[in-house]
């Protein structure tokens, strides 16, 4: 009789064990999902923002139609994606067709007098560091989402119910480009 009721609180113990554990995986998948909300709100705004500035830009950068029909291309695109990786990839889109924007407008120093564009540039350059600090967020979660997911025990538990290693927000540049220093020059 003994033995059947430590067989009895020892099957309680692994069931809460498993419960607790199986809560612990759906809770870091949703700090994950939560946290790439936060991207998507950062990213709607700077997809605001953007037909603003281009629209700026027009009046002094008219024959620089092809770097401003990417950027119009890529917030088109970025609106219509749906899913977390489709989201990421035109936000990569997006940071490289915004990147080619700040080289072209280098170009028109009467631009960068201009209070609207200045306006403009400051909030997009604001919207730019959320994104940055929401996509460490965004890493962060899902780091603690891959390491439940991977570390013994509980990687049994997220086998069992198909919890899969989540992919990581990465750099949009090649690496080379991110190592090197900047070159200042007056």
């Amino acid at each position: 009789m003994t033995i059947g009721i430590i067989v009895i609180i020892v099957a309680v113990i692994l069931v809460i064990w498993g419960v607790s554990m199986y809560n612990g995986l759906v809770k870091l998948r949703n700090n994950r999902e939560n946290a790439f909300a936060n991207i998507d709100v950062q990213l709607k705004q700077r997809y605001d923002l953007v037909p603003q500035l281009v629209s700026t830009v027009k009046g002094y950068a008219a024959h620089e139609k092809d770097v401003l029909e990417k950027v119009t291309a890529a917030r088109t695109a970025a609106m219509s994606a749906s899913t977390i990786d489709e989201k990421v990839a035109a936000d990569k889109a997006m940071s490289s067709a915004l990147s080619g924007l700040k080289v072209s407008l280098e170009a028109y120093p009467e631009l960068k007098a201009n209070q609207n564009f200045l306006q403009l540039q400051t909030e997009l350059s604001d919207i730019e560091n959320k994104l940055a600090a929401a996509r460490r967020f965004f890493n962060s979660a899902t780091r603690e989402f891959n390491n439940a997911c991977e570390v013994f025990p509980s990687n049994i538990l997220a086998g069992m119910f198909n919890f899969k290693r989540a992919a990581m927000y990465e750099a949009t540049e090649n690496r080379a480009t991110l190592e090197k220093a900047p070159e200042v020059k007056f």
